[in-house]
C-alpha cells in the first residue's frame, strides 16, 4: 500500500514513512493510493469476532507489508487488552432503531484512545527497527492530548509536545495530560483557541528546517494510522447490527472531522453505511458547510463541548480530495482561497453527491443540555455533552427508511461533570483507577501565541536531558 498527499506535491511514501511524518511536506495529508475492498462474505466472516482480530483484518491492507502480521497481530492484541469493557466497544439499545457505541473504556476516557493506543505501539515498533527517535507535537481540544500522553509517555524513542488551548479545556481534561510527569512528556497551555493550536503545529511542521532538525512527527489525525484505527470501530458496530445485509447509520459529534472521515472510510471500503450525520455544537461551521455547500470561517465560542469548539476542520481536507475526484491542485486552490479570505465552496454537483450520504445538525449548550436530561430520563443513560450532541443528531436527522443509527458516545461523563451535573442534576464519578487526579501534581508551560517562542521552547528542552528537564519542571 502507497499513500500520496491530498495536494498533489508530496512523495508517494510507504506505510511507515507516513506514520512517521504526520503532514505531507506539501501541507496535505496522506490518503491510500486506493481504498481496500471487503466483499460482503468477508464482512459477514467479522460476526462474533474478538474486536483485536476484526482490528487485525481492517488494518493489515494498510500496512502492507511493512510490519509483519505476527508483529502486527501481538500489537493489536497488547492495545486493545487493557480496555475496561470485554466488548472493547460495546452497543446499547437506546430506542426501537437508536444504539449507542460506548467509546470510552480506553485508559482516558475518549474514543481517541482507540486509535492512540495503537498509533504509541506503532511508534515503539516501527522507531526502534529504524534505531531513531522523534518528536511528537500535537494540538487537542482537549481528549487527543491527553490520549497520546498516555500511548507515549516514557516511551525511549519519543519525545511528546503537546499544545492545549489555555482555560479552555475541561479540568479533567487538562489534569488527565498535566498529571503526567514522565521525562518525555511537555504540556504547554497556548494562549489562544484551539484552531491557534492547531496552526502552530501545522506551521511547525511546514518550516522543513525545524520539522527536519527536530524530526517532527505527528499523532493528531492529520496522521493516516489515526483514521486507519477508528474505520474498525465501524466496521464492528455495523457486522454487530446486521451489516452487510443491513445498512447502518452513523451519528457522529465532530469538530476536525476526523472521526466522521473513518466512517465515511469503512464506507469507501465496503460496509453498508447509509448515512453519516454530523453532530455540531455552536461551533458549527461543517453544518454550514453541508447546509450550503460554503465552508465558511467564524469565530470560536467556548461551549459545553469544548472538544468541538472548532472552525477548522483539517481532516475535511482528505473528504475534498474525494470530492475533486483526487485532483490535488484543485484541493491546493480550493484551500489557499479559505487562508487567504475565510472561506471555499464546492459546486451545487459536488455538495449533491456529499449530500446523498451526509446530513448535519447543530446544537447549542441549551439543546445539548436538555438532550442530556431526556436521555437520561428516557433510557437512564447518562451522557456527557459530546455524546448528547450524537443522540440529538441521530433523533433530529436519521432518514425514514433507514432502521438502525449508531450514535458515538465520545467521551466518559465524568471527563465533564460540571456541565453533566447541571444538566441532568447527577454529578458523575471518575471510573477507580482515575479517583485521586484532582490530587496529582500538575506540570505545564504557559506560552503566547507565536510560532518563534514555541520553537525557541522545544529546542531548549530538546537540548536539555530528560531527567533534568523533568526535575526542573515539578521544581
Amino acid at each position: 500500500m502507497k499513500y500520496v498527499s491530498t495536494r498533489g506535491e508530496a512523495p508517494v511514501l510507504s506505510f511507515d514513512e507516513v506514520l512517521l511524518a504526520g503532514l505531507a511536506r506539501d501541507g496535505g495529508l496522506y490518503l491510500p493510493e486506493s481504498w481496500p475492498q471487503f466483499s460482503a462474505e468477508e464482512i459477514r466472516g467479522f460476526a462474533g469476532k474478538p474486536y483485536a482480530e476484526v482490528a487485525f483484518a481492517v488494518v493489515k491492507p494498510f500496512v502492507g507489508g511493512v510490519i509483519a502480521d505476527a508483529d502486527l497481530k501481538r500489537i493489536l492484541d497488547e492495545t486493545y487488552a487493557g480496555f475496561g469493557h470485554k466488548a472493547v466497544a460495546p452497543l446499547k439499545q437506546l430506542d426501537q432503531r437508536t444504539w449507542l457505541m460506548e467509546l470510552f473504556h480506553g485508559p482516558t476516557l475518549a474514543f481517541k484512545d482507540y486509535a492512540l493506543q495503537l498509533l504509541g505501539r506503532l511508534f515503539d515498533h516501527v522507531l526502534a527497527e529504524r534505531g531513531e527517535r522523534v518528536t511528537i507535537v500535537g494540538a487537542t481540544s482537549g481528549d487527543t492530548g491527553s490520549a497520546a500522553i498516555e500511548a507515549c509517555r516514557d516511551r525511549a524513542q519519543i519525545d511528546v509536545f503537546m499544545l492545549h488551548p489555555k482555560g479552555r479545556v475541561s479540568e479533567v481534561q487538562r489534569r488527565q495530560m498535566t498529571t503526567v510527569l514522565a521525562p518525555n512528556v511537555y504540556n504547554i497551555a497556548l494562549e489562544g483557541t484551539f484552531d491557534d493550536c492547531q496552526d502552530q503545529v501545522k506551521a511547525m511542521f511546514n518550516d522543513l528546517a525545524f520539522r527536519d532538525a527536530m524530526n517532527l512527527s505527528a499523532v493528531n489525525s492529520i496522521n493516516w494510522a489515526r483514521i486507519m484505527a477508528q474505520i474498525v470501530y465501524y466496521f464492528v458496530a455495523g457486522v454487530a447490527l446486521g451489516a452487510p445485509d443491513r445498512a447502518i447509520a452513523f451519528a457522529v459529534p465532530t469538530g476536525n472531522f476526523g472521526n466522521v472521515f473513518a466512517a465515511y472510510g469503512a464506507g469507501r471500503m465496503g460496509l453498508p453505511v447509509a448515512q453519516l450525520i454530523v453532530g455540531s455544537n455552536k461551533n458549527d461551521i461543517l453544518t454550514r458547510f453541508f447546509e450550503s455547500g460554503s465552508m465558511t470561517m467564524a469565530g470560536v465560542s467556548p461551549t459545553i463541548s469544548p472538544s468541538m469548539d472548532i472552525q477548522i476542520s483539517s481532516n475535511f481536507e482528505r473528504l475534498l480530495f474525494d470530492v475533486y475526484n483526487r485532483d490535488g491542485a484543485q484541493v491546493r486552490r480550493a484551500l489557499q482561497s479559505f487562508r487567504q479570505s475565510g472561506a471555499y465552496s464546492v459546486g451545487d454537483a459536488e455538495l449533491q453527491r456529499l449530500r446523498r450520504l451526509f446530513d448535519a445538525q447543530r446544537f447549542d449548550d441549551d439543546e445539548t443540555s436538555a438532550e442530556i436530561a431526556r436521555r437520561l430520563e428516557e433510557t437512564g443513560e447518562l451522557l456527557d455533552p459530546h455524546s448528547a450532541i450524537a443522540t440529538a443528531a441521530a433523533r433530529a436527522e436519521v432518514r425514514p427508511e433507514i432502521s438502525a443509527v449508531v450514535a458515538l458516545a465520545t467521551a466518559h461523563p465524568a471527563k465533564f461533570p460540571d456541565a453533566v451535573e447541571k444538566a441532568s442534576g447527577v454529578r458523575p464519578e471518575l471510573p477507580e483507577r482515575l479517583a485521586d487526579l484532582y490530587d496529582r501534581e500538575e506540570r505545564c508551560t504557559t506560552l503566547p501565541n507565536d510560532l518563534a517562542a514555541l520553537q525557541d521552547y522545544i529546542r531548549s528542552q530538546k537540548n536539555d536531558p530528560p531527567q533534568s528537564a523533568r526535575a526542573r519542571g515539578a521544581a
